[in-house]
């Protein structure tokens, strides 16, 4: 289940007026809880690497590799790419992390092997190892996959991309209130403003198991923000705990 933006909106202020350290306008909160999405997203990875080296487990629930895998695995994404030419094509706006390639016509759907300049050059030299529809090639560059053998009718759908897209930007939207002055949340009921900056709410797409983290980063962040030292420390500490408890 995804983390609910308002929730942590709200939890952030509640711990930032508590301690009479400051506000965090909704601009800010959304510029920082983007970040800390990010960040968080980009963990996993690492995270999931690390795992990969350590003695497995068979209980279920507990292993936390497939935990790992399981909660970047909403963000994996298939898509057809964007014809240049007969055979360039343009990787989708939202790749975020490049995984295969794949011819789409017919009634197979071969892998295309991404090699680098010199082993298609190489390949190229010798008819046992020419690229083929059924064995395709390609090079990979500058956002653009050049694949061999061209295909004569050079459409979007010829070659598609498996990947995994970036997580969408995170959106606290809100409108005033014309008497008070007061943010109104969209998601609040009955709520009729227009929202100020144009757009709806854009809850976090990470898994709400990650929520305390998201809470304390977006905090670290603020602090710096309001140029307090000692939300900064404390998050940090906090942060130092959750890391060393997760991994116990």
């Amino acid at each position: 289940m995804a983390i609910n933006v308002n929730t942590v909106y709200t939890t952030v202020l509640s711990i930032l007026n508590k301690e009479q350290r400051g506000y965090l306008t909704p601009f800010e909160f959304n510029k920082l809880a983007t970040q800390v999405q990010l960040e968080t997203f980009e963990k996993f990875f690492d995270d999931y690497n690390q795992y990969l080296r350590m003695p497995k487990t068979d209980v279920d629930f507990a292993s936390r590799m497939e935990n790992i895998r399981n909660q970047f695995q909403i963000f994996n994404k298939n898509a057809s790419a964007s014809a240049v030419s007969s055979n360039v094509y343009t990787q989708p706006t939202d790749l975020y992390r490049f995984g295969s390639a794949f011819y789409q016509t017919g009634t197979n759907s071969p892998e295309i092997q991404i090699v680098s300049k010199r082993e298609l050059h190489q390949q190229n030299l010798s008819p046992l190892t020419k690229p083929t529809t059924n064995f395709p090639i390609a090079t990979y560059q500058d956002n653009k996959l050049t694949v061999l053998p061209a295909v004569a009718s050079s459409a979007t759908s010829d070659v598609g991309f498996n990947y995994i897209r970036k997580p969408a930007d995170v959106v606290w939207a809100y409108g005033v209130d014309t008497t008070t002055g007061a943010f109104i949340w969209d998601g609040t009921p009955d709520f009729a403003i227009t929202p100020v900056i144009g757009v709806a709410s854009v809850n976090f797409e990470i898994s709400d198991i990650q929520q305390t983290e998201v809470i304390l980063k977006i905090l670290q962040y603020s602090g710096v923000v309001i140029r307090d030292p000692n939300i900064v420390q404390a998050a940090a500490r906090e942060l130092q705990e959750e890391e060393v408890n997760s991994k116990r």
